[in-house]
């Protein structure tokens, strides 16, 4: 895949900063991960960015294009629209790159496929998402001018989905229609701050943050913990956190003895303060994006912070890579399912959504991509599938391993911007 070279003081005059734009801050966040960030193509996978996200040029561009006032619900969705899903068996579904299975030949997607058999519904599935911002440049002109945006179904990571809940431009979702995702869905991700008790949306994956580390590197010392990673002199100058703040931050937060879900200014300055000893002190030797893979299998990083589904992958290929969970707990975040508002075809894309919540259905999608399943009770189906995958706990946390997970709470603008700043300053971007 080509990767964009952004000139980044260029793209940040071209932008202003305001609601519906991005702050320089936010900017600064996305050029740290434009070219190695969770927004970067990994070996399996584009991994999800759970901060701001990565922007190339083009999208700075086209953000910078809009010229669309600031946008409010007054100008978003407004009544739902007519829905057309009766005379019309058809979804338009935008997704991730690689975030469905697939046949061997390339060819299918078997679960679509399926869901096509059982509803007589065609869906025309498009893998037109390549990070959160650039996507949100593409569809926001529509959006903001109460347009269809083309698409009836768009899987988007928390922070958009609750911003385009928050400006009104998401359909509310009609609980009739969801029966298996209702009944189905885990406990660990119903009440998410941004849409509580999932009015508008439904989790297409979780992506859990914790501390992998190279045994070999290590001398079979297992590293469990932030104050480790942080602390301990036989690590020194082969530690890595990652260059998102949330994850970071986060992570430093819990082991502070704060929720990340509900921290104060001087909260996250301690934090801050934290890593910054790591970084004077030589401990850390840089922040990444997934670019820390190929370090950590080297034993140039003995030890990171990382994503479950890099991990994964792996420890498929290299038994020295190990992973912890924290006792003072990790982040999770996740990628949701949302209907744009003035969709053509709710109905149709709420039935979608539904099948994606049916065990076996789960089990499928859970086998191929090995993210985190947000599914309750599909251990025994894909047990069926690999027995080797129903008991990987980043993939299906067990109650202990759940009871640890937090989220990071949502962020005013002016938290967004002063929180990147000082971010932005830590990791010297």
């Amino acid at each position: 895949m080509e990767q964009y070279e952004p000139d980044l003081p260029h793209a940040l005059h071209s932008v202003t900063a305001g609601r519906g734009f991005l702050s320089a801050a936010q900017l600064a966040a996305i050029g740290r991960s434009v070219t190695n960030g969770r927004g970067a193509l990994t070996r399996r996978s584009l991994l999800r960015a759970s901060g701001v996200g990565a922007l190339t040029v083009g999208s700075l561009a086209t953000l910078s294009a809009c010229g669309i006032p600031a946008a409010t619900k007054e100008n978003g969705t407004g009544p739902s629209n007519t829905d057309h899903s009766a005379q019309e068996k058809e979804i338009n579904f935008s997704n991730w790159t690689q975030y469905m299975d697939i046949s061997d030949d390339k060819k299918h997607h078997p679960t679509l496929d399926e869901f096509t058999r059982r509803t007589g519904i065609q869906v025309k599935y498009t893998e037109d998402i390549n990070d959160n911002v650039e996507f949100f440049g593409k569809i926001k002109p529509q959006l903001a001018g109460g347009q269809d945006t083309g698409r009836d179904l768009i899987v988007l990571t928390d922070w958009l989905a609750a911003r385009l809940i928050r400006l009104g431009w998401a359909q509310k979702l009609d609980p009739s229609h969801l029966p298996h995702a209702y009944a189905n869905l885990s406990p660990q991700f119903r009440m998410p701050d941004w849409d509580p008790g999932r009015a508008y949306s439904y989790p297409w994956t979780g992506i859990p943050t914790v501390i992998a580390y190279n045994a070999k590197a290590t001398g079979g010392k297992k590293v469990d913990s932030i104050t480790q990673l942080l602390d301990d002199p036989s690590l020194k100058g082969r530690v890595g956190f990652l260059s998102e703040m949330r994850d970071s931050i986060g992570m430093t937060l819990l082991d502070l003895g704060k929720d990340p879900g509900n921290f104060t200014d001087a909260d996250f300055d301690a934090a801050i303060g934290r890593l910054q000893k790591g970084v004077d002190s030589k401990q850390i030797r840089r922040f990444t994006g997934n670019d820390y893979t190929g370090d950590l299998v080297k034993g140039d990083l003995a030890a990171c912070v990382a994503w479950g589904g890099d991990v994964t992958q792996l420890r498929a290929d290299n038994p020295d890579i190990k992973y912890a969970i924290p006792a003072a707990g990790y982040m999770t975040s996740t990628d949701n399912l949302l209907v744009p508002a003035k969709a053509r075809h709710q109905s149709n894309a709420e039935k979608l959504i539904d099948y994606y919540y049916d065990l076996p259905v789960a089990a499928k999608l859970a086998a191929f991509i090995n993210y985190q399943c947000p599914v309750d009770g599909v251990r025994d189906d894909l047990a069926k599938i690999d027995p080797a995958l129903a008991q990987n706990e980043l993939i299906l946390p067990d109650r202990a391993m759940t009871a640890k997970s937090h989220s990071f709470r949502s962020l005013s603008e002016a938290e967004e911007t002063a929180y990147e700043q000082k971010f932005s300053k830590l990791i010297g971007a």
